[in-house]
């Protein structure tokens, strides 16, 4: 994807808005599972697009959408929009400005929490309508206490959300797939995860770390054993042949001994026929005379 040829004013230079535009969101309070959820997602996504430089990811930042007010804005738990410039983006602007940008973020995550539950199902979902984000999914670190269900994907559809199917597996875990990210976003009971809808399995770094690891020391042991197999299978066979050596030089020499012996045979025949010949020669003259 092309990266949107766009002029993005340097607002820390030309700092012509009210200050309410420069604010920064203040940190995550609702706690450890809402922070977690957030993370480990972000963390998938953000590897998935690091080498795209027209991808922006981001979780830290208002979404303002109106230039004329400074509280026309939103701080989603996660978006993401492409075709854009994200470095520039990322150095020139304090939030991500719609009118600066060119076009809003095309997928929005909401984790929910007991204080922002309600407004992640009505007055930010109506504003995400609004504004034409393309994808709106929703976590539910409890289960479904707050949202009333653990996960939930919707798509834009002629200007309206329609919910993605989700399948439920026999363990009670849930899975969906983002036609936009072409991921499938997993809950399993504890926690949430992104996973490749090819493999079924994580994209989430560490993980994908760690199974590399693991894939390439099995891959080694198995080199490690069909060398091992293959020397012993060498030694064997040059066992067989010295072995074979061996016999030949064994049989080698009882042939030798056989000829030798025949050859004190024939050599004892030989004598045995010459004195044979003498004691006749003898008694012939004995009886001449």
């Amino acid at each position: 994807m092309m990266t949107t040829k766009r002029k993005i004013t340097n607002a820390w230079v030309n700092r012509t808005l009210p200050d309410i535009f420069y604010e920064e969101p203040e940190g995550i309070e609702e706690g450890m599972r809402q922070e977690f959820t957030i993370d480990r997602i972000k963390w998938s996504l953000q590897e998935r697009y690091q080498s795209r430089d027209d991808v922006f990811v981001s979780n830290g930042v208002f979404l303002s959408y109106d230039v004329t007010n400074g509280n026309a804005r939103v701080r989603p738990d996660l978006f993401i929009a492409f075709g854009v410039d994200a470095a520039t983006i990322r150095v020139n602007l304090p939030n991500y400005w719609i009118w600066e940008t060119g076009k809003v973020p095309d997928f929005v995550m909401e984790v929910a929490s007991p204080s922002t539950a309600a407004n992640d199902l009505g007055r930010k979902r109506d504003l995400y309508t609004r504004l034409g984000v393309t994808e709106y999914w929703r976590f539910d670190p409890t289960g479904g206490d707050l949202y009333g269900q653990p996960l939930a994907g919707e798509r834009l559809i002629d200007g309206n959300y329609v919910a993605f199917d989700i399948s439920v597996g026999s363990d009670g875990s849930q899975r969906a797939h983002s036609q936009l990210l072409d991921v499938d976003f997993y809950w399993g009971g504890e926690g949430f995860d992104v996973l490749d809808p090819a493999t079924g399995k994580t994209i989430f770094p560490a993980e994908v770390a760690k199974e590399t690891i693991r894939t390439a020391e099995e891959a080694l042991r198995a080199a490690e054993a069909e060398r091992n197999e293959a020397r012993s299978r060498a030694e064997q066979s040059e066992a067989r042949a010295e072995q074979s050596e061996t016999r030949a030089e064994q049989s080698e020499t009882r042939a030798e001994q056989s000829e030798a012996r025949a050859e004190q045979s024939e050599a004892r025949a030989e004598q045995a026929e010459a004195e044979s010949a003498r004691l006749r020669e003898q008694l012939r003259r004995m009886r001449e005379e």
